[in-house]
């Protein structure tokens, strides 16, 4: 019984005769990939300029540092979140400050930031959870009344809008991830933007170990790190934006049709399809197991019957590292019910009905 996968990434010829033009060329690194895919990137966005590194995670961290977050700050963000988030606010040498989510949208609100702030907070980081924009124009008013920086994790939302401008163009500083399972991949890698040539300079500085353009390979101006990320890695990128517009379209059209085929399922609850004023990319599709255990039970059936499943996300303060006695009653509730089904740019309506059978058989059997 072949397994109908969790995710897989659409490449095609393009992408592949992409990468071995950059092998067979004399550059594997810091050459014209590279600044191809960050132009490419700003123009999508919707922004000056954009910073690519070697992951999601780094372009994080590079944005903490730039905007001068260290000990003793404080960092809103939410605890339904891949655990990165926390992390890297750890390594910048701040407080992660946990914020409760939405119900609808998953994602933290400004009421919900605004209720834990202190006079140590520094930065809201704001998850675009799923691919669902977030209320960014109250994020945004917020923070300039409270003088914090904003920074956006549009790692899951590429092409997602709010009041028409695209996620990423709205903080103080925003991250994209391109990890297999995203709209598009770059196989490992991310981007940094911030606003204004001098810190985009920083950024660019801080990936190279410090270095600034003109420095020899053993001169730096400053500490910094090795995110850089290779020119195949990039040229792959370039090809898959080029069809971000096919891609983000297929995807749409496969979580329709898994709100026709999921439809009417007694203890399913399906993921929000449409956000006033908002446009989602659907990065992965989650479905909430209402019923306590239940969830658990399902995943098994699932698995037996060959379909991968996966639970997003655990809360991050439940976790060994940062476990506390805080209660976010939304936050525990969600995660105990989600459940991510099989989701791709080129997952076939087949392979949805084959998902959607074995989960009506599932529900029952439960």
């Amino acid at each position: 019984m072949r397994m109908v996968p969790l995710s897989a990434p659409d490449i095609t010829d393009a992408e592949r005769a992409a990468v071995l033009r950059v092998l067979d060329g004399p550059q594997l690194c810091m050459g014209p990939e590279l600044h191809g895919f960050e132009a490419e990137m700003a123009r999508y966005i919707g922004v000056e300029d954009a910073v690519a590194v070697s992951s999601g995670t780094a372009a994080l961290h590079l944005a903490l540092v730039a905007l001068g977050i260290q000990a003793g700050d404080e960092v809103v963000i939410p605890s339904f979140a891949f655990v990165a988030l926390a992390n890297v606010v750890m390594q910048a040498g701040a407080r992660p400050v946990f914020a409760e989510i939405d119900e609808e949208t998953l994602n933290i609100t400004a009421a919900t930031v605004e209720a834990v702030i202190t006079a140590k907070t520094r930065a809201v980081i704001v998850v675009h959870t799923f691919g669902v924009p977030a209320e960014m124009a109250k994020l945004r008013a917020l923070c300039e009344r409270r003088r914090l920086r904003l920074i956006e994790d549009a790692c899951e939302a590429l092409g997602a809008t709010a009041d028409g401008r695209r996620t990423g163009s709205f903080g103080d500083a925003a991250v994209f991830g391109f990890y297999p399972n995203k709209q598009i991949t770059m196989g490992e890698g991310g981007v940094v933007t911030m606003r204004g040539a001098d810190a985009c300079a920083r950024l660019r500085r801080l990936r190279n170990q410090g270095r600034a353009p003109g420095d020899g390979w053993l001169e730096q101006g400053e500490a910094g790190f090795n995110y850089r990320v290779s020119d195949i890695n990039c040229a792959l990128g370039r090809v898959q934006l080029s069809r971000i517009g096919e891609i983000l379209e297929k995807r749409r059209q496969a979580a329709e049709h898994y709100l026709y085929i999921l439809g009417g399922i007694d203890g399913v609850r399906l993921p929000v399809m449409e956000v006033p004023g908002r446009v989602i990319s659907w990065f992965v599709y989650v479905v909430r197991i209402e019923g306590a255990g239940r969830r658990e039970l399902v995943a098994e059936k699932l698995a037996e019957a060959g379909i991968a499943t996966s639970r997003y996300f655990a809360p991050i303060h439940w976790t060994r590292l940062w476990r506390s006695e805080l209660s976010l009653q939304v936050t525990e509730r969600v995660a105990g019910e989600v459940l991510a089904l099989p989701f791709y740019t080129r997952i076939t309506l087949e392979e949805q009905e084959r998902v959607g059978a074995a989960l009506r058989r599932a529900i029952l059997a439960v």
